[in-house]
């Protein structure tokens, strides 16, 4: 079972929004101020994460983005 991960978020300003993205997963949120898109790119994170598992890709989904 996977205990934690550790990936790379970049937050930037797009017109009114934050956003939040984990180039290494191509996962993305985003908020009305930037401790919003962060709280939403993690939620996004582990929900795309905890689907992975349900749906039994995580393993091949983590090796393809190149974690060993």
């Amino acid at each position: 079972m996977l205990e934690q991960i550790e990936v790379r978020v970049e937050n930037f300003r797009e017109g009114d929004l934050y956003v939040g993205v984990c180039p290494q997963l191509n996962v993305s949120s985003f908020g009305e101020t930037i401790s919003g898109a962060k709280h939403s790119v993690r939620e996004a994170l582990e929900a795309f994460i905890s689907e992975c598992e349900a749906m039994g890709t995580l393993q091949a989904v983590l090796e393809e983005a190149g974690f060993v």
